[in-house]
Order: structure tokens, then sequence, then C-alpha cells
């Protein structure tokens, strides 16, 4: 007979629990992905929530880790924003509270010179 065996730990098993990207949120991340992956820079992603934090991850290849991860922290938000973009080495490239603003450090990569 089959026994049934919850999962616990860093799952989250209500909806509910943790921290989300809202719609409108998720709509500037996935419109700077898809041009980046439209210009070759990007090609894979992948998207955490977990209890502090919800994390959209942007990888070169699958099978690397993450270039950039676009972190959301709501306990930050009076202090330093509570959105930052954290680069591969760990070093928090730009924070702030407008979303927006913050992603624009990544909209300059997407910019070439032409000759």
């Amino acid at each position: 007979m089959n026994k049934h065996v919850p999962i616990s730990g860093g799952v989250n098993r209500n909806p509910t629990d943790g921290i989300h990207f809202h719609r409108t949120e998720l709509n500037s991340i996935i419109s700077l992905y898809g041009r980046m992956v439209a210009a070759g820079e990007w090609r894979d992603y992948g998207i955490s929530s977990l209890k502090e934090v919800a994390i959209f991850s942007i990888f070169r290849r699958a099978a690397e880790h993450p270039i950039y991860t676009i972190e959301k922290r709501p306990k930050l938000k009076d202090k330093q924003g509570m959105y930052s973009i954290i680069g591969m080495d760990g070093h928090i490239l730009k924070r702030g509270s407008n979303l927006k603003l913050v992603l624009q450090i990544l909209e300059r990569k997407l910019i070439k010179v032409v000759k």
C-alpha cells in the first residue's frame, strides 16, 4: 500500500505563504527578458518564491549559475528599496523602490554601438 508523505522545507504549501512578484512587476521583467532573448543575450530564467524574498533568476545557458537575479524584499521597502539586481559575483548592481528604474541598469546592456 502507498503511504502519502508530505513535502516540507523550502516548498510553500499555501500559495499565500511567501513573497511573490505581482503581475505588473512580472510584466516589466518579462518585457525586458523578451528583448534580451531576442538580442541573443539571455536564454533561460527561473522564478523562486520564498518566505522573505521573491527571486527572478536570469541565465545565459540553462546549466549555468544565474548571471543576474532580480530580488523583491518587502522588508527593505522603507530602508534601501525592496527591489535589487544582483550580479553573478554577488554584488548588488542597483537597488531601489521603483522596479522600472532598477531595471534600467540591465536595459543599458541592450543598447549597442553601431558604426
